[in-house]
């Protein structure tokens, strides 16, 4: 599903790099909670309902690659980056970081796979801790993952990180509450980077700033992926800034990969009529061009995944559904060169397929 791109690593539980292969691939990945069965349920014989919040997800990121997952509240964007670094452990399938299959690791040896594979989390106020000083928080990984470190040593990184991300050595004895949102943000990210991950999750890391701010944190991302080699999967609702940064897109609904395509042909030509409703709402920097379009207004409320539509997942508010999508649930295909779509409606390039 992907092209290449550079870079090249060695895991920590000692997984030879493929550098032919992509860094990071995800095969029918599932996470279902169950809800809990009342005596009425077992009484009656019923099973316990699923809600699927990711349902068959297959994935390939390449080395310095940044892979956008976008997508409304609830459609399974976070479930999604929790389960690949196995925060969440998957229902079903497999997650390879390079050649090593993390989702088959536990204990000691999924800990020792932990410092390849980072989170970046969405509120810097709740992920760091209130009563740990800047170099504390930023310290603990060091500590867990490179005990040989002593003191003078450790210090000396904690200020090379703080450095790295654009905040001031002298820092390193303050508490979260003397930063703002921005200064926070990059703290944690200064953690995520303190034992030098080549996978990267960033969970939302933009949504609790400011507008002024997001920027920013997009742009300093950017730069450390230039300068450090990483690879990130980008998961945002904010279109206009995962365009900023994406090489490539995802566009989920329901658990459920529905458009997958390079960042041009997706926000030039969406192929989904998901994905083109999720664009149309993106403002235009040109006043005449946002009067002048047309806009895809969806009607109703994202169904319960509890009890997911028929066919296909979407449906419900698609303006131009027909009895086929109320029966058969289309399969995600390649219907040009690098875009992939799950739309019945959507026809592949002549000779394509």
């Amino acid at each position: 599903m992907t092209e290449g791109a550079g870079g090249a690593a060695t895991t920590a539980a000692g997984a030879t790099p493929d550098d032919d292969g992509p860094l990071l691939r995800v095969e029918d990945l599932q996470k279902y909670y169950y809800e809990q069965d009342t005596l009425v349920d077992r009484l009656m014989g019923r099973e316990p309902r699923s809600v699927k919040a990711v349902d068959g997800v297959s994935i390939e990121v390449d080395r310095g690659e940044t892979l956008g997952l976008v997508g409304e509240s609830g459609c399974g964007k976070s479930t999604t980056g929790e389960t690949i670094l196995m925060l969440e452990r998957p229902t079903a399938g497999i997650v390879y970081l390079q050649d090593l299959e993390i989702s088959a690791l536990k204990g000691r040896d999924l800990r020792k796979a932990r410092r390849e594979i980072q989170m970046i989390f969405q509120n810097p106020y709740a992920s760091l801790n209130p009563r740990l000083t800047v170099g504390q928080i930023i310290g603990e990984p060091l500590r867990n993952f490179e005990p040989q470190l002593n003191k003078a040593e450790r210090e000396a990184r904690i200020r090379e990180l703080l450095q790295l991300v654009g905040l001031d050595p002298f820092f390193i004895n303050r508490y979260p509450h003397e930063f703002s949102g921005g200064q926070l943000q990059r703290i944690g990210i200064a953690r995520a980077l303190a034992v030098n991950p080549i996978f990267i999750v960033c969970d939302e890391p933009i949504a609790a700033l400011d507008v002024s701010i997001q920027a920013q944190i997009v742009k300093l991302l950017d730069r450390l992926q230039e300068e450090l080699g990483l690879t990130y999967l980008f998961i945002s609702h904010d279109l206009s800034m995962v365009r900023l940064i994406s090489d490539r897109i995802l566009v989920m609904y329901l658990g459920k990969i529905v458009e997958l395509a390079d960042r041009d042909s997706l926000y030039n030509n969406p192929r989904h009529p998901y994905s083109q409703a999720l664009l149309s709402a993106v403002p235009l920097p040109n006043p005449k061009q946002e009067r002048n379009r047309e806009q895809m207004v969806l009607e109703g409320d994202v169904p319960n995944p509890a009890n997911p539509p028929r066919g296909c997942n979407f449906n419900t508010r698609c303006p131009l559904a027909v009895e086929r999508c109320f029966t058969e649930e289309p399969p995600l295909r390649e219907i040009s060169p690098g875009v992939w779509v799950a739309c019945h409606l959507v026809e592949a390039v002549k000779g394509h397929e």
